[in-house]
């Protein structure tokens, strides 16, 4: 089991050995081509990460149905959400809240989203750069008209550098857009996600203050009824007292 891993830790070094040489025949430009890899896999990750902590996947839609008219049983992430965008007493306040909440969670998304992006395009343009550039070296090389070995040599290191620049601008690039889509499909779906709790959450609003408007004019027609049965009990009760007086005075 030792020798196993002994001879693959050598397989690794001398794999890591051949990269680290090919890498620096590169050139310049290798060096472009890593930064550009860094902050976009580093952004692709973060975004991942942050979509992951929205948990907008792992509530079923019963439950968080359920927690817009019972706000004790909120949990996590969506309960934290429905805390921020359920405390409007009308459908305007409403709006506005879920406009704020939207400002707040999908504008960074789609900022690192379109970082990505830019990285995606910037990789394979910069390893043409790199291709340019050795192609330069190349005819340089042969324009000296040294010839011999020294000659082959700059031609040669030359042409590794254009080759290699947009091989690995190539090779950043296309997982790079595989990530970004990924993620694209994902954010759509939360930003989905987020239009149909708005929808939901402005219903239930109009359900309870519909509900209100009801009950009060239902108080309000009792109010009548029964005022209009005081007055005219009233009326009776005067109507009566009246005929009394009037039955005294004759006798």
């Amino acid at each position: 089991m030792d020798e196993f891993f002994q001879r693959a830790l050598g397989q690794l070094g001398l794999i890591w050995q051949q990269a680290i040489d090919i890498w620096t025949q590169g050139g310049l430009a290798m060096i472009a081509i890593a930064v550009i890899a860094l902050v976009m896999f580093a952004m692709g990750v973060h975004v991942h990460l942050r979509l992951e902590e929205t948990g907008f996947q792992s509530v079923p839609e019963r439950t968080w149905r359920d927690w817009i008219d019972h706000p004790a049983q909120r949990r996590g992430p969506i309960g934290d959400l429905l805390d921020l965008v359920t405390g409007g007493s009308s459908i305007e306040e409403t709006a506005v809240f879920f406009k704020h909440m939207r400002a707040t969670e999908t504008i960074p998304f789609e900022r690192d989203l379109k970082v990505m992006k830019i990285c995606v395009s910037a990789a394979p343009l910069v390893g043409l750069l790199g291709t340019v550039t050795g192609m330069l070296s190349t005819f340089g090389a042969l324009s000296s008209g040294g010839g011999g070995d020294k000659t082959m040599g700059m031609v040669a290191a030359g042409i590794s550098e254009a080759l290699i620049t947009t091989e690995t601008g190539l090779v950043i690039a296309l997982p790079g857009l595989f990530f970004q889509y990924q993620l694209r499909r994902r954010f759509e779906g939360y930003k989905a996600f987020l239009a149909h709790l708005e929808t939901v959450c402005t219903q239930s609003v109009y359900q309870r203050t519909h509900r209100k408007v009801k009950q009060r004019a239902r108080r309000e027609a009792l109010a009548r009824v029964a005022q209009t049965l005081r007055n005219s009990l009233s009326a009776r009760a005067a109507a009566g007292s009246a005929a009394g007086t009037g039955g005294e005075a004759a006798g």
